[in-house]
């Protein structure tokens, strides 16, 4: 008992007194060090722990504890719409409107009656405006958007969906688990990869409510392939007295084709096509913060708003506020000046390849410039990315050690792994941040590790 390197550690007092006076409140400082000793003690080695040590772990957790855990950081990993990052970068107009919202608003009062409003009219024309829908209405994300239709209007009864659509996103989200969770029933029609409109027709009971149609957002099926088109099913939905409801996904309002991709079919299009009630995010191609936007017939939108549900998945008024201005920069025409998916696909090839030689020179002759791709990413045209430029860099210490040191930076850089270098992709980060990524990346590259 005597060699029990626990009772070599120092008591809370000790450790206390090392500390000296902090800013915090002295129950968190108490707290912080009885937390630090009971670690140690868990993990208590032969050899013991130094108290100075002890104490220089307190004074950086509670150092840690003042700063926000939820930091900026710049994506350099050549993903437009990385998820782990935030999905889609807000345009400076959006950004503005959520800061201004901080402070006292007309969110659900009315500044013409004097009365109380709805906060549900501040993305209403716009939606209409920008989408044709008679009416549209913004909940918290898309997946709550789903199951907010599915519970209102499909709830006991059957919903109609393709084998090839009964898919799995990001977080375990699993189209058969939100039927389920609503009150619907799924049937499935067709096959993995080939489903034809005749499909659907035959599946249809007294007990079907609505045929969905799901995005595949993050895969594709290619090959011999078959799947009816929206004007299609929404021709059966009708003959039936049924709903066509289609889960868009990304959202997208303008054509990615003029930016080098595939064609997204656009919101717009799904409307015109005879859609009932067509759900999309608001943070992927749409470009701004997290929402679900549920858009179409008017009274079926009614009935939503109405919905009690629509009380526990509604838009704070930061998210409305930067929904409102994300909607007006497509009402003006600016998304591709204001909006930085747009504005970063539409950047000329030339001008990333500048900027990725002056990140690479940044690094001596540890550094240079290769083409490579921009994927779009965050569950939207899925395989899908433009030509660009990156800077590549290399060093003994290996590419896992780099992304780490820029990972660890005053603001963390994010790249990517690849053939055993460290790339920095310029396309999807700001060029207003590239003098701080020049400046991080010489920083890198001055204080080398020991080897």
């Amino acid at each position: 008992m005597a060699d029990d390197p626990r009772r070599k550690l120092p008591s809370v007092d000790t450790l206390l007194g090392m500390l000296g006076d902090r800013p915090e409140p002295h129950a968190l400082v108490v707290n912080t060090v009885r937390e630090v000793l009971a670690e140690a003690r868990q993990a208590a080695s032969s050899e013991g722990t130094a108290a100075s040590d002890l104490a220089g772990t307190v004074q950086s957790r509670l150092e840690g504890l003042a700063r926000p855990s939820l930091r900026r950081v710049i994506n350099a990993s050549g993903v437009l719409l990385q998820t782990n990052l935030g999905r889609a970068p807000l345009s400076d107009r959006a950004i503005a409107a959520m800061a201004a919202a901080g402070a006292a608003s007309n969110l659900e009062y009315d500044l013409e009656s004097g009365g109380r409003g709805s906060r549900h009219e501040h993305v209403r024309d716009l939606l209409r405006r920008t989408t044709g829908a008679e009416d549209g209405i913004a909940v918290n994300n898309n997946a709550a958007a789903i199951f907010m239709v599915l519970q209102g209007f499909c709830s006991g009864r059957e919903v109609l969906v393709s084998r090839g659509q009964a898919v799995e996103i990001g977080g375990g989200f699993r189209i058969p688990d939100v039927l389920r969770q609503s009150g619907a029933r799924l049937v499935d029609v067709g096959t993995t990869n080939r489903t034809y409109a005749r499909d659907y027709e035959a599946a249809i009971t007294p007990e079907t409510a609505a045929i969905l149609r799901v995005h595949t957002s993050n895969f594709e099926v290619t090959g011999f392939t078959t799947e009816p088109s929206p004007a299609e099913l929404a021709e059966v939905a009708r003959r039936h007295n049924i709903l066509f409801l289609d889960d868009l996904g990304s959202g997208c309002l303008v054509d990615t084709a003029a930016y080098g991709l595939a064609h997204e079919p656009t919101v717009q299009e799904a409307l015109a096509s005879g859609t009932d009630l067509v759900m999309f995010s608001g943070d992927k191609l749409l470009g701004g913060p997290q929402a679900g936007l549920i858009a179409g017939r008017a009274d079926l939108v009614a009935e939503l708003r109405r919905h009690p549900l629509a009380r526990a998945l509604r838009l704070d008024k930061a998210a409305i506020a930067g929904l409102n201005a994300t909607l007006q920069s497509y009402l003006f025409g600016r998304e591709r000046d204001e909006i930085p998916v747009w504005r970063m696909l539409s950047a000329s090839r030339e001008s990333v390849r500048r900027r990725a030689r002056h990140w690479a020179r940044a690094a001596g002759e540890a550094g240079d410039a290769i083409p490579g791709t921009t994927m779009v990413g965050g569950g939207s045209l899925p395989g899908q990315g433009v030509p660009t430029h990156c800077a590549r860099f290399r060093a003994p210490w290996g590419a896992a050690d780099l992304a780490t040191r820029f990972r660890h930076a005053d603001t963390p850089v994010i790249g990517r792994v690849e053939d055993e270098a460290f790339l920095l992709d310029p396309r999807t980060v700001s060029p207003s941040d590239d003098r701080e990524v020049a400046r991080i990346v010489t920083a890198v590259f001055q204080s080398p590790p020991h080897l």
